[in-house]
């Protein structure tokens, strides 16, 4: 059974992905400093507490478990303290990315499946995005994203790091047996802002911006659920097992749904009214942010299963019922 290195896999979609993991029949070992990780969501394989920043841990880490392949999700990821706090990003985002692949190479561990982002793409007006689309971030969460693929594929030149780079969009649903789900402190994702406005948890959900070039004025999200966003990173593993190389895949259904329309889409699902206030937009939002790519389906062989903004919000409320982020 072969041990796989998962950074952040105290987070939600990484603790997602080391059930997926087990389920595969790998060892997800969770190397996270919990900053933003959930040491509750690491139930599927050992825990290993450390810095990015820590060659020597990861060090020790490497020659311990001596891990087939990393799956990389350790990551500052906010829009907003992004534009704020830039070297933040650089700094945690580049940097530890830097001091994990030179450990992974020195451990002779070259196989990485890598968390990136639709966000390096910047804003393209009325366009799909597809893989070859022109990477123009907005914002130093998108370009620490980007800084990172050039460094797998200049380690990929010199080194033989092979590298599947995922690009995905907005993730949202829980994991349907209610072992884990999605957690974050503080809390920016739309979907578990608006179910805790539901539930009376925050006073209302603030959108963004009304007066973007949209149908309703509100931006608009390409969503996948989290369970068939991480069955594309065992497949991507097997992929790279498999002696294929090195790929970008985006990770996105194709269809865009606006914040209004999840709004609605929540109230259905739960028979509740969602309160809301409308605020300014936030620097660094693009408008429209939707996948036109087929090649995760055609050549990775991934099909969603979930990922339907019903089932999403469905799994996603089963899961915000059980309170035990609260603990």
């Amino acid at each position: 059974m072969s041990n796989i290195l998962v950074t952040g896999g105290a987070g939600y979609i990484g603790s997602h992905a080391c059930k997926a993991l087990k389920a595969a029949g790998y060892t997800p070992v969770t190397f996270d400093n919990l900053v933003t990780g959930w040491r509750d969501a690491v139930k599927f394989g050992p825990f290993e507490a450390g810095e990015l920043s820590d060659r020597a841990r990861l060090d020790a880490v490497f020659a311990h478990y001596q891990p087939a392949a990393v799956m990389h999700f350790a990551a500052l990821s906010q829009v907003g303290e992004a534009m704020r706090e830039p070297g933040r990003y650089w700094r945690n985002n580049v940097e530890g990315s830097l001091t994990l692949i030179e450990a992974a190479v020195a451990a002779g561990c070259k196989r990485f499946v890598f968390s990136s982002t639709c966000a390096t793409y910047g804003d393209h007006d009325n366009v799909v995005l597809d893989e070859d689309t022109v990477q123009l971030p907005l914002n130093a969460y998108g370009a620490s994203k980007r800084a990172i693929e050039d460094m797998l594929r200049d380690f990929g030149a010199s080194d033989g790091v092979e590298s599947v780079i995922f690009r995905y969009f907005n993730v949202a649903g829980a994991d349907p047996e209610g072992d884990i789900g999605e957690y974050h402190r503080p809390e920016t994702h739309l979907v578990p802002l608006m179910l805790e406005a539901i539930d009376g948890k925050r006073d209302a959900l603030t959108v963004f911006g009304t007066d973007y070039d949209t149908p309703d004025g509100t931006c608009i999200r390409d969503y996948v659920h989290v369970c068939d966003l991480v069955d594309a990173h065992v497949l991507g593993l097997k992929w790279l097992q498999d002696g294929r190389g090195s790929e970008v895949f985006n990770l996105g259904t194709g269809s865009g749904f606006s914040v209004m329309e999840v709004i609605e889409q929540s109230r259905a699902v739960t028979n509740r009214t969602v309160p809301y206030d409308i605020g300014p937009r936030r620097a660094g939002d693009a408008t429209k942010l939707v996948s036109g790519s087929t090649r995760a389906t055609r050549d990775l062989g991934w099909t969603p299963k979930r990922s339907t903004m019903t089932q999403m919000i469905e799994d996603a409320w089963r899961w915000h019922k059980t309170g035990l982020y609260e603990r």
